[in-house]
């Protein structure tokens, strides 16, 4: 059997160790000629970095990035909503991680070169269309930079190539556009003292003010630092969708002036934004999902199968559990299309619910129920949301993300 794989993200490379250890022949295609380690910070939960440690990648990615010990949501005034202990700290057998995602990128890259071969991994090979006959994808990338076109032949073609995937457009190629909130996200990377313990997560504000914060860098922190990744989120009225930049850098004062008074004694926020050295911007988007994502031996995954806000940190958790079953699929029944098809069905109906769910915030929600029912604030949160009502959300979103403890002991059981 040989898979090709349209795309070097987090699933793609995933799949690809995955399948490389089940013994199966994987070559993966990215369209970017050099990847480097771009972006801002990422949030492995216990469910995704349980499946990276299976492949012996726990150590390594501990030792770069933090391993969360707590989570907390805040209102407007930094009065605390929630609170709960996350990871290791909560149970769990593996961490959650929080971790930049370039380093993430870059190590998984680097365990692919080692393991599958640096032949197997092609960049700049931009996916541009397949067929299909009896038992064969024919797939043709154009390779940069001398644009030729590649003809590759496989019996499996998997699209992990993103929010923007060339694979799903040429699936669907018309009435599949992007989905805007009317909301804005502003993001960026701020060194700075340590908060709180130096390894908590925090969500403060509602739906249309928010700010998200959480530390990424453990060599920094043994240093007594603090490599902070911040989310700055607004609603902008009237806002369009942008045609064309989707992560431009913007500077700070057409996002700061809301968030100037957002100082509660144990976080200064408008020092963190003032102390970034690039800021840049992303519309919150995702898109409707889609009623199929397998065609006979071709099929989706992750941001190209789902694409979803981040709400919940399950972006990329989602995409690594999606590579986990559908290596189980691929290897344990002998008819490819059966397996794809077995795979869609475990996974386009638990992905449809989270991306739905996230629309309506997903567990943090709580933040816009404590803005809808105590606007100037609350003397006792219970007062406000009793605890038994949050709880259940924290719980609920768990079971459907799939990451609450009994599923994942269940899980290592087996």
């Amino acid at each position: 059997m040989k898979v090709a794989i349209a795309g070097a993200g987090i699933g793609g490379l995933t799949l690809g160790l995955m399948l490389h250890e089940r013994g199966i022949q994987v070559d993966i295609y990215e369209a970017v000629s050099e990847m480097k380690p771009l972006g801002v910070g990422i949030n492995l939960l216990p469910h995704a970095s349980q499946q990276l440690s299976l492949l012996g990648l726990e150590e390594c990615l501990s030792e770069k990035g933090i391993e969360t010990s707590a989570l907390a949501y805040y209102n407007k005034f930094g009065q605390q909503i929630w609170h709960e202990p996350r990871g290791r700290a909560a149970g769990y057998s593996t961490p959650q991680i929080s971790i930049h995602r370039g380093e993430l990128q870059m190590t998984l890259l680097e365990k692919a070169i080692e393991r599958l071969g640096a032949d197997r991994v092609h960049q700049g090979h931009a996916f541009k269309s397949f067929e299909q006959n009896a038992d064969k994808v024919i797939s043709t990338f154009v390779r940069h930079p001398d644009q030729a076109e590649v003809e590759v032949e496989s019996n499996i073609l998997i699209g992990a190539d993103g929010i923007h995937s060339a694979v799903r457009r040429f699936l669907y190629p018309t009435g599949d556009q992007p989905r805007f909130s009317g909301r804005m996200l502003w993001r960026a990377v701020t060194e700075a003292e340590p908060y709180l313990d130096g390894r908590s997560m925090f969500m403060a504000g509602h739906q249309d003010q928010k700010f998200v914060c959480y530390p990424i860098s453990e060599p920094l922190r043994r240093q007594g630092r603090s490599l902070i990744n911040w989310i700055a989120e607004l609603r902008v009225p009237g806002g369009e969708l942008p045609k064309t930049d989707w992560n431009r850098k913007v500077d700070k004062a057409v996002f700061s002036k809301p968030f100037d008074n957002w100082k509660w004694g144990w976080i200064d926020i408008p020092a963190i934004i003032e102390g970034a050295d690039v800021v840049y911007e992303f519309p919150l988007v995702d898109r409707d999902p889609l009623p199929r994502w397998t065609f006979e031996r071709v099929t989706l995954l992750g941001d190209a199968a789902h694409p979803m806000y981040p709400i919940g940190s399950n972006g990329s958790a989602q995409a690594i559990l999606d590579a986990r079953y559908l290596t189980d699929c691929l290897t344990g029944e002998a008819d490819i299309r059966y397996a794809l098809r077995e795979y869609e069905a475990e996974r386009l109906p638990r992905t449809t619910g989270i991306v739905l769910r996230n629309r309506m915030n997903g567990p943090e929600q709580v933040m816009q129920m404590a803005e809808e029912r105590a606007p100037n604030g609350f003397k006792n949160i219970n007062d406000v949301i009793p605890q038994a009502e949050l709880e259940a959300i924290s719980m609920r979103y768990k079971q459907l993300a799939g990451f609450d403890k009994n599923s994942l002991a269940a899980k290592v059981a087996v």
